[in-house]
């Protein structure tokens, strides 16, 4: 099999891509280094051995999860984007499954929601005015359930002290703050230039905490 690191070089190359293509405005290669990078970070699991354990098997299947929301984030379409936001809000739910596997505090967890909630609060502020009718419940769903993931992941790193899944958990909110900038407040290439690092980077965080159970 190969090595995860190889997997993981595979997906920085094409997240580089990826950015290369934003740049130009180039569809295909957006697209295809798009799946090509979302394929490496599910295989960097299963090169760890992600089925062996429960919490290799949850943070495998948010991945393959996060995999779909990727590639329904391809196309322009608004119903294809409905989709790739319950993708990701599934895999935010594999997520906090695995992270609980880890631990749980509920100092950890309270201090979480104090932090989390405030944060979301101000996101929603900023978001919600600017959203079409029929994305305002999809959006607040995606928000609440992601917040539940980060919470869980300070709950978790509480009990544990895995600050690898704190980390990977907290860039992938910051991504998708990106995300929300991108497509519904200001496109702009810049979003893609910092998005997409946090994302990819928070992905192969989690995929390499596997390794820690």
């Amino acid at each position: 099999m190969i090595e995860p690191q190889w997997w993981a070089a595979q997906c920085i190359t094409a997240m580089l891509i990826m950015l290369a293509g934003e740049l130009k405005e180039h569809r295909p290669t957006i697209a295809t280094a798009k799946v090509l990078a979302s394929t490496a970070f599910v295989m960097v699991a299963l090169s760890l051995k992600a089925t062996e354990t429960f919490y290799g098997q949850a943070v495998l299947a948010a991945l393959v999860l996060s995999w779909w929301g990727d590639v329904f984030l391809i196309p322009k379409s608004e119903k294809i984007f409905k989709l790739g936001i319950l993708a990701f809000l599934l895999g935010h739910l594999g997520f906090g499954a695995a992270f609980l596997q880890l631990g749980f505090d509920w100092r950890g967890a309270l201090v979480g929601c104090a932090i989390i909630g405030l944060v979301s609060g101000l996101v929603l502020r900023w978001l919600y005015p600017k959203l079409d009718p029929g994305m305002k419940i999809p959006v607040l769903a995606y928000v609440g359930v992601i917040s539940v993931m980060v919470i869980c992941a300070v709950a978790s790193t509480w009990e544990s002290n895995n600050y690898w899944v704190l980390i990977g958990a907290v860039m992938f909110f910051l991504s998708d703050l990106a995300v929300a900038k991108q497509r519904f407040v200001n496109p702009s290439f810049i979003n893609k230039l910092w998005g997409l690092p946090l994302y990819y980077g928070a992905q192969l965080i989690l995929a390499y905490t596997i390794t820690s159970t």
